[in-house]
């Protein structure tokens, strides 16, 4: 039996099974199961395609953007009205068949936008390139799944994308499971749920976990949860190839549904209404992919002189906080060594300035300087004798390459 006859039996036998919590323990082995091969088919097909071209397009600015959608919904219009780029845009299928780059700039940012070829059903298993679209879709900040407002109510794409994104490990609009996995040696699979009470894993979860790595061959290893998750989230942080990245749904043409749909489609969760072709809602549009990326901009300035204000320090807030620390590094990561403290203006701070310290959450605007240690703060640091024994040993290195090259030059002059 191959490998598509037993997800197809699996998934039978899945559809069959009542769900209750009684049977939680079962679907969840079914799941694993089915994870499980849907990894090895989509290893298989990797492995056994031709040596095809991707689409090699080189990241820029400070954010990457990615537009998902069927074909001829709008994708390539919507770039050519927010970018300086001109996308052929036509009225058949399958205009775009490769991936297009523009710049949007927006609040003294630039973002990368990316008009990817439309895929259909089937695009993680390779249809219609469908493999080298989400390839793109996994190095991107933001996705945009781009709709037809008009056709969503019969051909239900928003559905059939999320399904082919899920397929490939692309988690929209969710977070990280609160889930620590740690293999062992020896000593079997261990499980502690820290006190939560869980309602996603049978009537046994301790059962079910257990069963569930054994069938990912996971035979010592110890399971920590911190909060109620379900199997799905159990088997992500398994397989550990998971992106999670935020995405907005953009209904295109609704200047051809009737106002009542429209209303219902922009009260949708993550959800928008454009128009391209009138150039309605680009505004918000763009409010919303700022806000979605938590893009942060903080401006440096030098002691004693007015802040850069013209080109600020861009920071994503979509995984933690933007500190001191992350701003820090972002200009030098020497600078972390020698940091003594900050001083911040801005909605940050208790007053203006405030002295704070490389933990400190930088908000949207603020204005940081960064006071390094003084030469008798840096000598009695542990690792002082090190930075300098290191600094000696590249600076002598620096010495030996120049020599080398100077005494070939004259040997071949």
């Amino acid at each position: 039996m191959g490998i598509l006859d037993k997800i197809k039996d699996l998934e039978l036998e899945y559809g069959r099974t009542q769900k209750n919590k009684a049977t939680n323990g079962h679907l969840g082995i079914i799941k694993a199961k089915l994870s499980k091969l849907r990894g090895e088919l989509l290893q298989d097909q990797a492995s056994s395609g031709g040596g095809g071209e991707g689409f090699a397009v080189q990241r820029s600015g400070d954010g990457r953007v990615a537009l998902i959608g069927f074909p001829s919904v709008g994708k390539s219009s919507l770039l050519n009205a927010l970018t300086s780029t001109q996308s052929e845009a036509a009225g058949y299928e399958f205009t775009t068949l490769t991936c297009i780059p523009g710049n949007i700039i927006y609040n003294d940012t630039r973002i990368q936008l990316l008009d990817l070829p439309g895929i259909i059903e089937g695009a993680a298993h390779g249809k219609g390139r469908g493999k080298e679209v989400i390839a793109v879709a996994r190095t991107s900040d933001l996705i945009l799944i781009v709709l037809d407002a008009a056709k969503e109510g019969v051909d239900n794409h928003k559905m059939i994308l999320e399904r082919e994104l899920e397929i490939v490990g692309l988690r929209l609009n969710k977070r990280p499971p609160n889930i620590t996995l740690t293999k062992k040696a020896t000593g079997g699979v261990k499980f502690n749920a820290c006190g939560v009470k869980l309602s996603k894993l049978g009537d046994d979860p301790e059962k079910t976990v257990t069963q569930i790595c054994k069938e990912f061959k996971l035979h010592n290893c110890e399971v920590l949860m911190r909060e109620d998750c379900s199997v799905d989230e159990l088997i992500d942080v398994i397989n550990g190839n998971r992106k999670y990245v935020r995405c907005l749904y953009v209904y295109n043409k609704i200047d051809m549904i009737p106002l009542e749909d429209v209303e219902v489609l922009a009260r949708q969760p993550d959800s928008m209404v454009i128009s391209v072709r009138q150039e309605l809602n680009f505004d918000y549009l763009l409010a919303r992919m700022w806000d979605a990326m938590g893009l942060v901009r903080v401006y440096c300035k030098r002691r004693g002189c007015p802040p850069d204000l013209d080109e600020p320090i861009v920071l994503s807030a979509q995984s933690k906080p933007v500190t001191i620390e992350d701003a820090t590094r972002k200009i030098s990561k020497e600078m972390l060594v020698i940091f003594n403290y900050a001083e911040v203006w801005g909605t940050s701070a208790k007053h203006s300035p405030q002295r704070v310290g490389l933990s400190h959450t930088l908000h949207d605007e603020d204005v940081f300087q960064i006071v390094a240690q003084t030469n008798q703060q840096q000598k009695q640091d542990k690792g002082y004798s090190q930075r300098v024994q290191d600094y000696n040993s590249e600076i002598a290195r620096k010495r030996r390459t120049r020599t080398k090259e100077g005494k070939k030059k004259r040997s071949t002059g």
